[in-house]
């Protein structure tokens, strides 16, 4: 009855955040009315109830963060906030990054406003200083909770709302900020956890071992270089560094042995309290401890939830079966949280306990502790590859036998020897901040030897994306291997592990063009795929802040579809939205050839101009160049015009050009010139996409690449009125994501799709109208 019950709850919860968008209240407590009067008539059916209690508890928590939500009428105007920090400030460089918890907000005349919540700020000059729980008034510009929305991409919306985050901005200048209040009040934990990490950064200074000291202490990731977090994904070794219930257990289990060992010494204490009992409350005050040290992260506080639910059936002298004690953890963790089942560590978590208890639990125990360790990491090993696979899309090779050796050597040196050095660092005795050097210095040479390991290019397997079924196949196959001998069929995993493998993603036919606008912010990428050639039509901007579109978006988006190679990129010219991501782009994914309209602005080795009159052919799709005719043109207008067709359509790719060049293309190419797809010049701007050039080319569609709320008003109110009078439906990615449609050699063409129509989720933000 408890595992039905159990995975009937947890299957509700998940459920609803399968959903496009959220359902009425009624729709829930009428499932949950029905259900109960089938559970009660048919006992059989209990399940089902708590299916529906567990839908209905994640409806009620997912609407106190989807039902209020932040006015899009309000995007980037002026507001003043009033609220408390409640993070610990990530400074790096230039910018800091805080949360707030708004309290009260007012617009720019002053009226209060109904709106409170927790906000993401971030401020990228004359920052002061800030402390966790200090109250500060702000002037601010908001936005709602909104990240660009591509396939292959990291969904930011979706860790936005995990995090329960209502909207994200940034204040309007160093005179923007005014203290109310220096206390840190409800917030003196996240208070205390700041200063000891600006004791640990005032001890190692300059330590390159810094952020990874003060994500092992703390939880805090954000002094960790990106380069080194990469390092232990490519060696399958991040779940050392991200605190959780590894971290918590070991802590948990070294005070469990020691105050049993300790406890037993004395005679008296026994016969109060039983040294197992004793050990049990010491233990789950330890790992309380160590969670509230890492700011009870979500990780955190799935391990402490697993920690009880073993410990109290301990205490209480209960015999609990592994896969009941594994139930109540979900449950328990769900009911605490169930935003949690859109975290990976909540999959990989329960899931790395369920097939060690597969493959470890209906065994008898080997006498070769060597062997066992090894099985078990076989076990978390192949049982997980597939869940790492679909989450990011690449997963360790190497992962089982590095951690042979790196969680032993981590539990029982490494973590104790980084937590006692740390305290012995805050005591004020000359000297005693010795022992933290010396273990920087140890973390430092095992660094050096993951990062070796890392280099290696069979380190880790990078997967395209696949259909569901194959992934869901995969698990199968995981499981059926890693079942008890007995069970008839095992080798059969093998084979249900095959498409994992062999499947790929369909590729274009003869004649035939994919197209893909991708969501790039205030910018423009476009990836275009033939049977024969793969063309990357500019690569997105890059930030101060470090957030490379090249990197994060374009790169991934061309993995996922199993792109290892750019045939042809051609950088329309060298303004940042259009260029700033090709060194990232390059890095991960190699271009054949690159073109661009302004080479020696652009200073990349090997870039050649663009040319008017060049053209090419892919399997029956017609490239042309139509634009710039000269080498000498500057900016915007230097923009390299490209005009891809198959069969009688054709897409045209403008760049930035204004309106004097679009004249001319038209008076060149003749009043017969027709094209299917236009993407708008400019991003939308009124310099651009004229009435001459609709008049002539007469587009089926028009898209848009722009960012959300961006400061220009792009797409401009005056081409969309140029639009509407003709009747030309548009798509813009800022309002739609990722847009695609194909185009084939018999004139048929896909109705462009934008991703959040075909992909979105309740958590998904759907604007209205530009503001």
């Amino acid at each position: 009855m408890l595992l039905h019950a159990g995975l009937g709850f947890a299957l509700g919860v998940g459920a609803l955040h399968l959903l496009p968008g959220m359902p009425p209240w009624w729709s829930g407590a009428l499932f949950l009315s029905m259900s109960a009067v089938a559970a009660w008539t048919r006992p059989r059916l209990r399940w089902a109830f708590f299916f529906a209690l567990g839908f209905c508890w994640a409806w009620f928590h997912a609407c106190q963060r989807l039902c209020a939500p932040f006015p899009d009428g309000l995007a980037r105007a002026p507001l003043v906030v009033e609220g408390r920090v409640a993070s610990i400030p990530s400074v790096e460089g230039h910018r800091t990054r805080f949360l707030l918890d708004v309290e009260r907000t007012w617009d720019a005349h002053g009226a209060e406003l109904d709106f409170g919540g927790r906000v993401r700020l971030t401020c990228y000059r004359d920052c002061p200083r800030l402390s966790a729980g200090e109250r500060w008034r702000i002037a601010v510009r908001l936005k709602p909770r909104h990240g660009s929305l591509n396939p292959g991409g990291f969904d930011y919306e979706r860790w936005l709302f995990e995090q329960g985050i209502a909207a994200t901005g940034y204040p309007r200048g160093r005179e923007a900020f005014e203290r109310l209040d220096a206390g840190p009040g409800a917030y003196w934990l996240t208070h205390r956890r700041q200063r000891l990490a600006e004791h640990l950064a005032g001890v190692l200074e300059d330590s390159p071992q810094l952020g990874l000291i003060q994500a092992l202490t703390l939880g805090e990731r954000g002094a960790l270089a990106r380069e080194t977090w990469d390092t232990f994904t490519r060696t399958g070794t991040n779940h050392l560094v991200a605190i959780s219930g590894l971290h918590v257990g070991l802590v948990a289990g070294g005070v469990f042995w020691l105050a049993r060992w300790s406890w037993s010494l004395n005679a008296r204490l026994t016969l109060i309290l039983a040294a197992p009992r004793a050990a049990a409350v010491f233990s789950l005050l330890a790992g309380f401890g160590y969670a509230a040290l890492a700011g009870f992260a979500i990780s955190t506080q799935r391990a402490l939830i697993m920690l009880a639910v073993v410990l109290g059936a301990l205490f209480q002298q209960r015999t609990l079966r592994p896969y009941h004690a594994l139930t109540l953890a979900l449950v328990g963790v769900l009911v605490w949280d169930p935003g949690a089942v859109l975290s990976y560590g909540f999959w990989l978590s329960f899931g790395a306990v369920a097939f060690l208890l597969l493959h470890l639990g209906q065994r008898l125990p080997s006498r070769d502790l060597w062997t066992r360790w090894g099985r078990a990491q076989w076990a978390v090993g192949l049982g997980l590859l597939p869940l790492l696979l679909l989450f990011f899309g690449q997963a360790s090779l190497i992962a089982p036998l590095v951690n042979l050796v790196a969680v032993p050597l981590f539990s029982v040196p490494i973590l104790p020897l980084v937590l006692i050095a740390g305290l012995l660092s805050l005591v004020p005795v000359a000297g005693l901040d010795v022992p933290l050097h010396l273990v920087a210095d140890g973390l430092g040479w095992c660094l050096s030897g993951l990062d070796w390991l890392a280099a290696q290019p069979w380190a880790a397997v990078q997967l395209p994306a696949r259909p569901l079924w194959a992934w869901a196949s995969a698990l199968l196959g995981a499981v059926l291997l890693l079942a008890p001998r007995g069970l008839p069929g095992r080798w059969q995993g093998l084979i249900l592990m095959l498409p994992l493998v062999a499947a790929r993603p369909d590729a274009p036919g003869w004649g035939e063009v994919r197209f893909s606008l991708l969501d790039v912010g205030q910018g423009q990428a476009v990836v275009i795929e033939t049977q024969d050639g793969i063309l990357v039509y500019d690569s997105g901007p890059a930030y101060p802040g470090g957030f490379d579109t090249g990197a994060m978006i374009v790169a991934p988006f061309l993995q996922s579809r199993g792109i290892e190679r750019i045939d042809r990129l051609v950088i329309s010219h060298a303004d940042r939205d259009h260029a700033g991501g090709t060194s990232g782009l390059l890095a991960r994914v190699p271009a054949k050839r690159l073109q661009t309209g302004e080479p020696e602005r652009l200073g990349l080795a090997g870039a050649e101009p663009c040319m008017a009159g060049e053209t090419w052919n892919w399997s029956g799709v017609d490239f042309r160049l139509l634009h710039p005719q000269r080498a000498d043109l500057k900016g915007n207008e230097a923009s390299c015009v490209l005009e891809i067709r198959t069969g009688e359509r054709a897409i045209l790719l403008t760049g930035d050009v204004g309106a004097r060049t679009e004249e001319r293309l038209v008076a060149r190419l003749g009043a017969d010139w027709r094209v299917a797809v236009l993407i708008a010049g400019h991003h939308g701007s009124a310099t651009s996409t004229s009435a001459r050039l609709l008049d002539v080319v007469q587009p089926e569609w028009v898209l848009f690449s722009s960012g959300y709320a961006n400061q220009f008003g792009f797409p401009a109110p005056l081409v969309r009125e140029r639009l509407a009078e003709r009747g030309i439906p548009t798509l813009n990615t800022a309002l739609d994501g990722a847009v695609q449609f194909r185009l084939g050699p018999d004139g048929w063409i896909d109705e462009p799709q934008g991703r959040r129509e075909r992909a979105g989720r309740l958590w998904t933000h759907r604007p209205a109208l530009p503001p």
